[in-house]
This record gives structure tokens, C-alpha cells and sequence, in this order.
């Protein structure tokens, strides 16, 4: 069985950090792409960062650019994002999900975490 199970989300004021974690179990980790999105109430869910495990290959979205890390621990299953300098416009339910295809295509991510919330206050 795929899971994909999101943990580290929480209320931080803005500037803070926060650092998510995606634990994978149930698919050949080193085949696919993993990428984070997020989905604020009321907006459409945006992807923020792709990682392919295979290679290193990453992606950031234009808002997470110079901000955010994503890494891969292959031997844990385990792709984090690392969030600094959080903004209110941060605030989300953050989903982990994988695909065996290129990582930038953001419509074939086929396996989904339950997601975890974000907050940043002002």
C-alpha cells in the first residue's frame, strides 16, 4: 500500500521556519518525483517544490525561491522542506505527493499525503 504521511506543520510567527517532512512507504522511492504543494481556503492548490530522488533534480516555485529547501533522505523514504523567512501568505494545508514521471509535470503526482496545516501569523 502507498502512503505518503506529512508531519512538522504548525502556527509560527512570520519570519519563522518550519521544516516538513514526507515519510513514503509502499512504491520504489528512487523512481519517482516528489513534490510539495499547498492549497490556502478559498484558492486553487499551487505546487511550491519538486524533488526527483533519482538524480537531485529540484524545482521551486516562483514564492518559494530563495526561501525554501527541499532535500531527499533516500535511505529514509523521506523528502523534507525546509520554510524560512515564513509569510502570512504562507499559510496552507501543505500535501506531499509522488509521481514516476518527470517532476515537472505537476498533473501526473498520483499518490497523496492527508496533508499538514501551516499558519503564520502577522
Amino acid at each position: 500500500e502507498v502512503q505518503l504521511v506529512e508531519s512538522g506543520g504548525g502556527v509560527v510567527q512570520a519570519g519563522g521556519s518550519l521544516r516538513l517532512s514526507c515519510a513514503t512507504s509502499g512504491f520504489t522511492f528512487d523512481d519517482y518525483a516528489i513534490g510539495w504543494f499547498r492549497q490556502a481556503p478559498g484558492k486553487e492548490r499551487e505546487v511550491v517544490s519538486c524533488i526527483s530522488t533519482n538524480d537531485g533534480t529540484t524545482y521551486y516555485s516562483d514564492s518559494a525561491l530563495d526561501r525554501f529547501t527541499i532535500s531527499s533522505d533516500n535511505a529514509k523514504k523521506t523528502v523534507y522542506l525546509q520554510m524560512n523567512s515564513l509569510k502570512p501568505e504562507d499559510t496552507a494545508v501543505y500535501y506531499c505527493a509522488a509521481t514516476p514521471g518527470p517532476l515537472g509535470v505537476f498533473n501526473h503526482y498520483n499518490y497523496w499525503g492527508q496533508g499538514t496545516q501551516v499558519t503564520v501569523s502577522s
